[in-house]
């Protein structure tokens, strides 16, 4: 019986090529971008999943009550994990991790790796393991370092690494340290990335801070014993931190700060580590959103639903081709179930044709879409019992209505209806709907994608408040000291007329070609109340490489002892409410400072944030770690060369990182990029799905009145009036879509815009355009079929059977 199904459903697929194809081309596009966005969107929400302990690690962050609201502190003081171990019951294991960059030397090699400063408990919380050496305890005491698979062969190549002594370089000083084991390569889904771990003790910064409590750098996890949950703990940390925090609560509450609900002005909270890849701070919340991988899956739900929604509608419209088929069938004693199975399995066949050819398409296209989209997604993210069930229900439900529906109304015609191929299909409802609801879906993610690509063209043309076009950042990542680099790099480019200024900073401005994106923060008391800055340290002629506006005072100067001197922006000005700020003297840690100069705002962080005070100072404690050389417009490229040569003089054991500033902001919205590709793709698959669907519905429409447009012909219509006649109905639901889609659209996109402080403004024309596109489009796909019907000889039309 069944093979008997499977060669009626392969002749009516043979019989119906055209419809076949549709269905089967729009299934197999729509199969394989979507297992491709699945296994993208898999894979973001697979972040930190691996760790055996997963659901009992915790990232500990304090919220702090200021006179500007709530905010966010996530990195800590070197003492606090020890005092919380000693002082808070509670917690089974405890470990500090400090992100950088080390610049390690082997036998006369460089090696840039990213080290992680940890404490033992580190191998006790995470699920690192160790592979070769000391297993049980990957650093056994503090002169042995842990390197990844990846990164020993890199230094090592084929040789055993363990027990060989590499030196970590410390500015002008390097400290031999034995690897003591070599553990698996960090999983692409982790939030902590690392090539080398360092026992904490031996960061520079440990020592002078070992008790300080007002110098913050690293984060703290932390597992808590069975018995206590996250809510006794932190209401038992209050006192410790009524304790070691008194000297800053002190100071908000003379400011005036607000305590919270629990009386508390500084209170520690436990984030799930699950969640720390999702996580935001904005308005002093700790937020959780997972709306990116959650948009992909949508995109992906979407893209089938309109394939799906397509197969439906083209498989109720043929069932009507079918009615003389059926009502033989049930003369010759067929039952219902009978007629519902053979058109089942004709939907069934279709789908898993579709579905094979769609594994092979999303095959073809893995390593051009991973590239595309920065991702390390793979096919086993998706390979999950979950998702596996997920999918074949869904497949079963759709090829149920697209088979069964059809089936359950044509099995309720009497015989002698079915043999006179009589049918009123409820006035094609279920058919209108299906095309609204398809075109609602395409004009927002056109819309989405015309609001995105508006964001992402405004960042990149707005005036950011310094030269960003001809500066070149470069990452000092060799031995040298900073300052000296920079010196060196001054006098190799002197007298080159197409170099027009270098300096120097500790912070970069983007995101470089390192990755590295950092801020550092100055909190101080002024006429008694404490004002918070961002702090910068630069060198000499930092304002005049990047065309940085001095509104009022001077630049820091050769001729001058700078170690005292503070310039400052407009929005540090306002903080400090001086009408005159170069009259302004800080004093701090029994130092005195004076504002010697005030600068124009600029965007040394990122546009969803507003420009924060910030405060540039010369000190040459604190070393430089990127250069800026600014370069004359008409020799970009040949000067780009002169300095990459110049540095490779310089630290020739060093990589040569340097990339243009306008790079490196770009680079700062990686992720608008990424969605904003993907609506694109979503938006241009949509429509063409779309349209496969009304242009397939278009030539049954067609076939279905070929004796009226004949007629019509004959008593005179013009072939305009014709096609213009087929066309309107279809053109009348994508109307109706984009009055539906128009708001939806507008809702969606002004929520996503909200989280930038800077950005487009939505006017009614980008949803106009949207609308516009869509029409045109569908009329593309629908006039193309109804002007050919219209132009037919009508003769032979009116022969038509």
């Amino acid at each position: 019986m069944y093979k008997n199904y499977i060669k009626i459903a392969l002749r009516n697929l043979l019989k119906n090529r055209v419809f076949s194809a549709a269905n089967i081309i729009g299934l197999t596009l729509a199969f394989g971008v979507s297992i491709l966005l699945v296994m993208t969107a898999m894979f973001e929400l697979s972040y930190d999943q691996f760790h055996q302990k997963k659901d009992s690690i915790y990232q500990i962050y304090l919220s702090n009550q200021t006179t500007k609201g709530t905010r966010i502190s996530t990195v800590n003081p070197i003492p606090l994990a020890p005092s919380l171990r000693d002082e808070v019951g509670g917690i089974k294991h405890i470990t500090r991790s400090l992100s950088q960059g080390d610049l390690i030397t082997y036998e006369g090699k460089d090696f840039d790796l990213d080290s992680e400063y940890v404490d033992p408990d580190f191998f006790e919380i995470f699920s690192y393991p160790s592979i070769a050496g000391n297993i049980e305890n990957p650093l056994p005491d503090k002169n042995s370092v842990a390197l990844t698979e990846s990164t020993a062969e890199k230094l090592f190549g084929s040789a055993d690494p363990i027990g060989k002594t590499i030196m970590l370089n410390r500015g002008d000083e390097e400290k031999p340290f034995a690897v003591s084991s070599v553990l698996k390569d960090v999983p692409t889904n982790s939030s902590v990335d690392f090539e080398i771990l360092v026992p904490f003790e031996n960061h520079p910064e440990y020592a002078p801070n070992i008790d300080t409590w007002e110098s913050y750098n690293h984060l703290v996890y932390l597992e808590l014993e069975e018995g206590v949950n996250v809510a006794q703990f932190e209401e038992n940390t209050r006192n410790f931190t009524n304790l070691h925090y008194k000297n800053s609560i002190d100071d908000a509450i003379r400011d005036g700060a607000q305590a919270d609900e629990n009386g508390q002005f500084k209170q520690f909270y436990l984030l799930p580590y699950t969640n720390v890849a999702f996580v935001s701070y904005a308005d002093g919340v700790a937020k959780v959103s997972r709306s990116f991988p959650y948009m992909i899956l949508g995109i992906a739900l979407l893209i089938i639903f309109i394939a799906s929604a397509n197969f439906i509608n083209m498989n109720i419209a043929l069932s009507e081709r079918r009615l003389k088929e059926v009502g033989m069938r049930k003369t010759l004693g067929a039952f219902k179930r009978q007629l519902f199975v053979q058109f089942w399995s004709e939907s069934l066949l279709v789908f898993l044709i579709s579905l094979v050819l769609g594994l092979v398409m999303a095959n073809l296209l893995l390593n051009p879409f991973k590239t595309l989209f920065d991702t390390q997604a793979t096919f086993a993210n998706i390979v999950q019992p979950k998702i596996l069930l997920g999918f074949s229900i869904s497949l079963l439900i759709i090829t149920f209505i697209a088979g069964g529906y059809p089936a359950l109304l044509v099995s309720k015609l009497t015989t002698l209806r079915a043999l006179k191929g009589k049918w009123e299909l409820g006035k094609n409802r279920l058919r209108n709907a299906l095309i609204i609801v398809q075109f609602v879906i395409a004009i927002v993610l056109i819309s989405g994608t015309l609001v995105l690509h508006s964001q992402i063209q405004f960042m990149r043309n707005k005036d950011l408040g310094y030269n960003k076009e001809q500066v070149i950042s470069i990452p000092l990542n060799g031995k040298k000291n900073g300052y000296r680099v920079v010196d060196l790099l001054r006098e190799e480019l002197a007298g080159n007329p197409n170099i027009l200024g270098v300096s120097g900073a500790d912070i970069n401005l983007g995101r470089g070609r390192d990755g590295s994106v950092s801020t550092s923060k100055w909190g101080f008391d002024y006429k008694e109340r404490f004002v918070g800055t961002n702090i910068l340290t630069v060198d000499h002629g930092y304002l005049e490489t990047l065309d940085i506006d001095l509104l009022s005072g001077r630049a820091f100067s050769k001729e001058h002892n700078e170690t005292a001197s503070l310039i400052i922006n407009e929005a540090m000005a306002k903080e400090l409410g001086e009408d005159n700020p170069l009259s302004v003297q800080i004093h701090d840690d029994n130092s005195t400072y004076s504002v010697v100069g005030v600068i124009q705002d600029y965007h040394f962080q990122r546009l969803n944030k507003e420009i924060e005070p910030l405060t540039l100072l010369m000190n040459e404690e604190w070393d430089l770690y990127y250069a800026y050389v600014k370069i004359a417009p008409s020799a970009i490229a040949e000067s780009y060369d002169t300095v990459k040569a110049a540095w490779q003089k310089i630290e020739p054991q060093a990589e040569f990182l340097g990339s243009f500033l306008d790079e490196n902001v770009d680079r700062t919205f990686n992720r608008e990029k990424k969605m904003a590709t993907m609506v694109t793709s979503a938006s241009v698959l949509g429509i063409i799905l779309s349209c496969i669907g009304l242009f397939a519905m278009a030539m049954l429409v067609v076939s279905q009145r070929t004796k009226e447009i004949g007629i019509r012909k004959v008593i005179g219509a013009s072939v305009s009036s014709v096609a213009a006649l087929l066309t309107k109905d279809f053109l009348k639901l994508v109307g109706l879509a984009f009055l539906i889609a128009a708001p939806i659209a507008w809702y969606i996109m002004d929520g996503w815009l909200q989280s930038y402080a800077f950005r487009v403004k939505l006017g009614p024309l980008i949803f106009v355009m949207a609308g516009l596109l869509a029409a045109v489009i569908a009329f593309i796909a629908v006039g193309s079929r109804t002007v050919k019907a219209a132009s037919a000889n009508p003769i032979k039309s009116l022969r038509t059977e």
